[in-house]
């Protein structure tokens, strides 16, 4: 236990006491996010930030961690350096989606050889349990990359990457130190300790935005903790603590990420578009549209994704794929509400013009 608020307040330090030097290198160095008409934004703000929140997660991990209990700690911290570099990277000097896809493909591959990362089931989701393994390896890295660009995708105003981040790493966190995984539990907490200390720079007005750098680690963290939340919930299905219906659990968890990149990417694809094709359909700009601003909007999102955490864990008893279809159900009502209100909105001001 003191391990974990050790690991916590170490994280948080070192990142705090980081960021002014990264926003005074910025600033020297002219290395700003510049607005453009998809940016909340109007002016010029560094978005290196996500160094900052890795430097303090890393030392964190490394100095607390118990590396005689976790074996699979070295191939980990691999894996983040590897998104640390193409972070970075596309945050200095902009990188292709491509080449930032093949990395984080790369990265997954080291979670699932190296670490054992694997997800070998569907846990009876239209009637499919066991996978061959090759289809589980592909299983496993496809469902890294998306939580990795969820997050990337999310964070498009103050806090809302961030707060997300903290909530789901707590989530998991808490849960890890119930069942005795404290290496886990350091690893979730370390990143809650350094984004908190980030989001004293980075809540409205922000000095600093945590950029690809940030996005892609707060991903990858959360894929990790999911991918481990359920392998141990499946190991032991008797322990007081564990979860029913996780896969479906793990889901509303993520629930703000992973819905809102699944609708966008839809919408898309109905409009006959690139599913990447950047643009302003995120439900944290339908919540902009509607005249809130980004600490409202981030606050209201992050509320939401409580509430889908607290409605996971109520109904986990429903069986899986009911769960699953629940939580979708509820997410896409909600949008589909807020979306109508948006275009509302917006067409009674373009009428009184």
């Amino acid at each position: 236990m003191y391990d974990i608020i050790l690991s916590f307040l170490t994280a948080f330090t070192v990142t705090f006491f980081a960021i002014p030097s990264i926003i005074n290198i910025s600033n020297v160095k002219a290395l700003f996010d510049e607005p453009n008409e998809r940016s909340s934004h109007k002016r010029k703000i560094p978005s290196l930030g996500g160094i900052g929140i890795f430097a303090g997660f890393i030392f964190a991990i490394v100095f607390w961690t118990p590396f005689n209990v976790f074996e699979d700690l070295q191939y980990i911290i691999c894996a983040f350096l590897l998104i640390f570099l193409i972070g970075a990277k596309d945050d200095i000097l902009p990188m292709s989606p491509m080449k930032k896809m093949v990395g984080e493909i790369l990265a997954a591959c080291i979670l699932v050889f190296k670490s054992n990362l694997f997800l070998g089931s569907f846990f009876g989701i239209f009637g499919i349990y066991e996978l061959p393994y090759w289809l589980g390896v592909l299983f496993t890295i496809f469902t890294i990359v998306v939580i990795i660009n969820a997050f990337n995708l999310i964070d498009g105003i103050n806090g809302l990457a961030g707060f997300i981040g903290l909530i789901i790493s707590s989530t998991f966190g808490i849960w890890f130190l119930a069942v005795d995984r404290i290496e886990l539990s350091i690893v979730a907490f370390s990143m809650a300790g350094a984004v908190i200390a980030f989001l004293h720079y980075n809540f409205s007005p922000a000095k600093i935005f945590m950029g690809d750098t940030g996005s892609l680690i707060l991903g990858l963290n959360s894929s990790i903790l999911a991918l481990k939340f359920i392998e141990l919930n499946n190991a032991m299905p008797n322990s007081l603590y564990a979860i029913k219906s996780v896969p479906a659990v793990t889901i509303g968890i993520l629930i703000i990420p992973l819905f809102d990149t699944l609708r966008v990417f839809m919408l898309r694809i109905i409009r006959g578009r690139s599913p990447f094709y950047p643009d302003k359909t995120h439900i944290h700009h339908l919540l902009i549209d509607l005249g809130y601003s980004h600490v409202k909007s981030t606050l209201i999102l992050c509320v939401v994704n409580i509430l889908f955490i607290a409605i996971s864990l109520r109904f986990q008893d429903i069986g899986t794929l009911n769960l699953i279809w629940m939580i979708l159900t509820l997410a896409t009502i909600g949008s589909v509400i807020l979306l109508y209100l948006a275009n509302k909105k917006i067409k009674m001001e373009s009428n009184k013009l």
